[in-house]
């Protein structure tokens, strides 16, 4: 179906990356998201004003969003309590369930616009900014006519089922890693969430269905991953497999009493692994339709989709041809950084990018094959987090101390997981922050990569934000933004590299540049595929000169970004906007500045739209410590 044909599917430059000097250029549609203000009501039935009428309000926003999300809730730590109940329950993935999302997120955020603002404090008056900026994007992606919505998360995904979407995927993982089970009633839980899969799994079926009658259909590439991977999950739940083991050995390590195997195994067996057939089903109905163009602008609305994806990935008006010369831009600056460090290592033939190819193959930073590689790798990785820990106190007037656990990506989703993603403790300190790693082939690592892939992922990346927020109140440990995550965890490469962590080796620099280049080039090859027709392989290759990264990982990250449009854009152009912001502080407060302040303005800010972030350093800077 060409993508003008129905229109009834409607529902509703900067490139100082690696320095200051150049800091005040303002990033091309980083203007100030207007938020629509609403006069308070004036009737009986005016909302109740003040500090705390504020506060208690925040707290049910954050409620109500949990209880359409309720593992997000066990992730966090908080379905404890009242809200214990949370626990035993999925989400709704039908229609439906997305239509109730949306009513609910539109009724709060008209609660938030109409709320007197008058006598709240920074802090509330930036948590109501954050909730108004995420819901409005949120309601704006659901009036979209197919595809999941993120809502304070980062993935844009509009294929509800594809080879790194899909509750086949997500809820195996969860199970496993986020809910607890530490007595009967825990156990009881995961078993009332297993009779909730099937339910899920049809929701999205049904999802995939709507979606293929739209002529929504994912690229043939995309289908083949996808199709291997439910392959495998359909494998592992014929036999009873993750999901039966996880609450065996669980049980049995607590001393839990009761048959769970065969509960469980019944479940698995004879509900989830029919409705698992019946996704694989579907996805091979639409592999036979399925043509190879990989971007959103070959989709039904597809430039539409993909104009909200950016938007709500950078949480700026930025347009597509404006990231991509942006990436072209930053590329270029990060490559003259690269240059002068490779010729002194002897590598002078082709640009940055092939140089560090021939880099990569240098044994002395390589990995042991096979289990010894990997447990290298960990171990590499556990001492790289320590050596960081120890220097934060020179970047942070106010050091946290979050538990970080380096786990393997489990095998059945490694094909079509990125490299590594980090994800904060939980709120209550039950589970500790995660630094999740590909460990499918340790030839995807290299000593010099995994330094920098360190502090994004853990201290001061990810983990080490993620415990500045969960400080703040719910909603606000809830809702986190692609271009703020993002933009933090590559700033913290920088401010690693600021501290010394490549001091000492020039390799290890060069991972650095690399990774950043790597983010560059995401900027390039994310718009190419979505709005200027580039095909898989024109990206791929793209991306594998310029970065110095191999052909697997490469292909595996534009797959990526054909699944996920926007998402990756989020990086660079967050990291950006906090290096600008530095740079405005720093001229504000001439001899005042200290970086410690200004990290603190940032993390105890939040996580926030960058525009909402922008006002927090704002006030820092008008009134800084001392």
């Amino acid at each position: 179906m060409d993508k003008n044909t129905n229109a009834s599917l409607s529902r509703r430059s900067f490139i100082g990356a690696l320095g200051a000097t150049s800091a005040l250029t303002v990033l091309p549609g980083c203007a100030r998201t207007q938020v629509t203000t609403v006069e308070p009501f004036t009737s009986a039935m005016t909302p109740p004003a003040g500090q705390a009428a504020g506060e208690r309000l925040l707290e049910e926003f954050a409620w109500n969003l949990l209880q359409h999300e309720p593992t997000r809730a066990t992730s966090m730590g908080v379905d404890v309590g009242e809200h214990a109940g949370l626990r035993s329950r999925l989400h709704d993935a039908t229609q439906a369930g997305q239509d109730a999302y949306a009513a609910t997120l539109s009724a709060d955020l008209e609660r938030a616009r109409q709320f007197p603002k008058a006598g709240l404090d920074d802090a509330t008056r930036t948590s109501f900014a954050v909730v108004e900026s995420a819901y409005e994007t949120a309601v704006e992606g659901f009036a979209l006519p197919y595809g999941d919505i993120p809502v304070g998360s980062w993935r844009t995904a509009p294929y509800p089922v594809i080879q790194n979407v899909g509750a086949y995927i997500d809820l195996p993982r969860a199970l496993d890693s986020d809910h607890p089970i530490r007595d009967e009633a825990d156990a009881e839980a995961y078993i009332s969430r297993l009779e909730d899969y099937p339910g899920v799994l049809a929701g999205e079926l049904g999802r995939m269905q709507s979606g293929r009658a739209m002529g929504v259909i994912p690229p043939d590439f995309l289908l083949d991953r996808a199709l291997n991977q439910m392959e495998r999950q359909l494998a592992d739940a014929m036999q009873g497999g993750s999901l039966v083991e996880s609450i065996v050995r669980r049980t049995a390590a607590e001393g839990i009493g009761g048959d769970w195997d065969a509960r469980a195994r019944a479940i698995v067996t004879g509900q989830i692994a029919p409705a698992l057939e019946a996704q694989l089903a579907e996805l091979r109905v639409q592999r036979g339709l399925a043509g190879s163009a990989p971007g959103m602008d070959a989709q039904p609305e597809g430039d539409e989709w993909y104009r909200w994806s950016l938007k709500s990935s950078t949480t700026t008006s930025m347009t597509p041809a404006e990231i991509h010369q942006l990436g072209l831009d930053t590329l270029a600056q990060i490559h003259s950084e690269m240059d002068p460090i490779l010729r002194s290592l002897g590598y002078t033939e082709g640009n940055p990018g092939q140089r560090m190819i021939q880099l990569s193959q240098d044994d002395r930073f390589k990995f042991a094959e096979g289990d010894e590689g990997r447990a290298q790798i960990i171990e590499f990785l556990e001492n790289r987090i320590e050596w960081i820990r120890g220097e934060m106190p020179r970047a942070f007037r106010r050091v946290v101390d979050p538990a970080v656990q380096v786990k393997r990506i489990p095998p059945n989703e490694e094909l079509g997981a990125p490299t590594a993603y980090g994800g904060a403790p939980a709120v209550d300190g039950s589970r500790p922050g995660t630094f999740w790693i590909n460990l499918r082939d340790t030839d995807l690592h290299r000593t010099y990569d995994l330094v920098t892939l360190t502090h994004h992922e853990a201290i001061p990346g990810h983990v080490w934000e993620g415990e500045y927020s969960n400080q703040l109140p719910l909603i606000r440990a809830i809702l986190a933004f692609n271009a703020f995550s993002e933009g933090w965890a590559l700033y913290s490469e920088q401010m690693a590299d600021e501290l010394g962590a490549y001091d000492d080796n020039p390799a290890w620099r060069l991972g650095y540049y690399q990774a950043a280049a790597y983010r560059a080039v995401r900027l390039v090859v994310d718009t190419g595929l979505h709005a200027q027709r580039w095909g898989r392989q024109q990206c791929i290759d793209f991306f594998h000169t310029n970065s110095g990264v191999g052909v697997a990982e490469t292909t595996n990250e534009i797959d990526r970004y054909c699944s996920w449009p926007g998402q990756a854009c989020g990086y660079m152009v967050g990291k950006l906007e906090i290096l600008r912001q530095r740079e405005l502080a720093r001229q504000a407060l001439g001899s005042r500045y200290d970086l410690r302040d200004f990290n603190m303005a940032v993390v105890e800010g939040g996580n926030a739209p960058l525009d909402v972030l922008a006002d927090n350093v704002a006030r820092y800077t008008a009134n800084p410590p001392g």
